[in-house]
């Protein structure tokens, strides 16, 4: 078997997260494909270049191995299958398994977040100048989120710009209910922007439920993780330690 490309990352209370070396290796690719089943070759397939192939393909290659080692199956045991608003969850045998699991990639860089349970979300991104930056802060960022932008100085206006944006990623992903809430209809607290996570976070709309949100940013990419809680957890926040 190849060398693998994926290894452990971060782990936040009982989410351990998986980071996936997305460069180009041929040897690694040829592995990641010979995992995949028949309908993930298909979709392989339908990606028109080969960037998004390769990413693709080590993603869920490295999904399939963590999934099995937690679940204890084999490999052509395990399926994936889709809520109706797209978000794809794990299936064993035909019977849907009791886990989370969340996967983004952005550049050379991928996540995958796995956790017992709770819907999970995960978001990675390189940070690149992005000419849209000013249209995209307006009708996604509240004015507590504005402000710490324009108050930012010089590259730092980009770096904040991806740690807020990572966390709305990962919110939203966590959700799994699509675009029916948009970015700026939520903000992310100032502590949290801060990185002095207190209290968990919650949706306007949803006060009832708390979820866990971690910054996993460092200096090759921007990401973070937002996880929901169980009851007895919303009231105190873990410490995150290496996986």
């Amino acid at each position: 078997m190849a060398d693998r490309w994926w290894r452990p990352f971060r782990r936040i209370g009982n989410v351990a997260v998986t980071y996936v070396d997305l460069s180009p290796h041929h040897s690694r690719e040829a592995d990641a494909l010979g995992r995949l089943d028949e309908e993930e070759h298909s979709r392989w397939r339908r990606f028109q270049h080969p960037g998004p192939r390769r990413r693709f393909a080590f993603c869920r290659a490295a999904l399939r191995a963590l999934l099995c080692d937690r679940l204890g199956c084999e490999n052509g045991q395990l399926a994936f299958a889709a809520t109706r608003h797209g978000k794809p969850f794990a299936v064993v045998d035909g019977t849907p398994a009791a886990i989370g699991f969340n996967v983004s990639h952005g550049g050379r860089h991928g996540l995958i977040a796995v956790a017992p349970g709770g819907r999970l979300g995960v978001d990675v991104e390189e940070r690149v100048p992005r000419r849209d930056l000013d249209g995209l802060v307006g009708i996604a960022f509240s004015p507590g989120e504005q402000a710490d932008l324009a108050a930012a100085p010089g590259s730092r206006r980009l770096h904040i710009f991806y740690h807020i944006w990572t966390m709305k990623e990962a919110l939203l992903k966590a959700l799994g209910t699509g675009l029916t809430r948009e970015m700026s209809g939520f903000e992310i607290p100032a502590d949290l922007r801060r990185g002095e996570a207190k209290d968990p976070f919650r949706f306007p709309w949803m006060p009832e439920v708390g979820w866990r949100l971690a910054d996993l940013g460092n200096e090759e990419f921007a990401a973070a993780i937002a996880h929901e809680l169980p009851r007895d957890e919303e009231t105190a926040i873990p410490g995150e330690a290496s996986a």
